[in-house]
């Protein structure tokens, strides 16, 4: 199994999903597009591919950007031309937050400004398409996932939608068989968040100090069994990227 992976900030890494891909023996190359974003060091952003090539599966990370910044981001339009030619492949798409807006984008929908910041751990629920997804039924019935943005999207035509929240209703999309688009970021652990946090910490105090006052509690509170839900909707996706592999895509 060989999935490429595209990060748009050296802070949001694949998490859980790349720990998934290792324990099942398989691998993923890693492409941050992008010049800057918290770099530990300067370097020059990584070529995308034009096509998939050996590539059995695609997931786009999240990151600060606004989706919709083509002109200060000139690597989206090939992003999402690169999750439009998966898609059409028949190989597996995950977005992950800004990964999920660039999606919604590649499949026609829009994306857009909330009113304020949604952070932290959010219930959230499945509704009825999520309940009967090969997916997202694996879930817990009101699952709990970390929530860090102020961006959202709508949904693309022909889309469903599989999980929804009180703030930001469209949490989760499905199109066709293989794309699946998530709002919340389901892949964190404890480490991740904590380092958001450390870079975040006085813009997160005066924005969402209700927030920064609960943030260690939330965690204590949820994370154990947000990991336990994130795990079975990876295994899902990635037992998704294997039988489409076997079939020859």
């Amino acid at each position: 199994m060989h999935i490429l992976v595209i990060l748009n900030d050296e802070l949001d890494p694949p998490g859980l999903i790349g720990q998934a891909i290792f324990e099942r023996e398989g691998y993923y190359d890693s492409l941050n597009p992008h010049q800057g974003y918290h770099s530990t060091a300067p370097h020059q952003p990584a070529a995308l591919p034009d096509s998939p090539g050996p590539y059995d599966a695609l997931v786009v990370m999240g990151g600060p950007q606004d989706s919709w910044d083509d002109a200060g981001h000139p690597a989206f339009p090939p992003i999402r031309a690169l999750i439009a030619a998966f898609h059409a492949a028949g190989r597996p798409v995950l977005g992950v937050c800004l990964g999920a807006q660039l999606m919604a984008q590649a499949f026609g929908a829009e994306a857009r400004r909330m009113e304020r910041l949604e952070v932290g751990m959010v219930p959230l629920v499945r509704t009825p398409a999520g309940r009967a997804d090969p997916l997202l039924g694996r879930l817990a019935a009101e699952p709990v996932f970390m929530q860090w943005h102020q961006d959202t999207f709508d949904l693309p035509p022909g889309a469903e939608l599989l999980l929804s929240g009180d703030d930001c209703p469209n949490q989760a999309f499905r199109l066709g068989d293989t794309a699946y688009g998530f709002q919340c970021h389901f892949e964190v652990t404890a480490d991740i968040v904590r380092e958001w946090l450390r870079y975040n910490h006085q813009d997160l105090g005066r924005r969402r100090p209700d927030v920064l006052a609960a943030f260690e509690s939330q965690l204590r509170s949820h994370l154990r069994q947000s990991r336990r839900d994130a795990e079975a909707l990876i295994d899902g996706w990635l037992d998704l990227v294997e039988a489409r592999r076997a079939g020859g895509h």
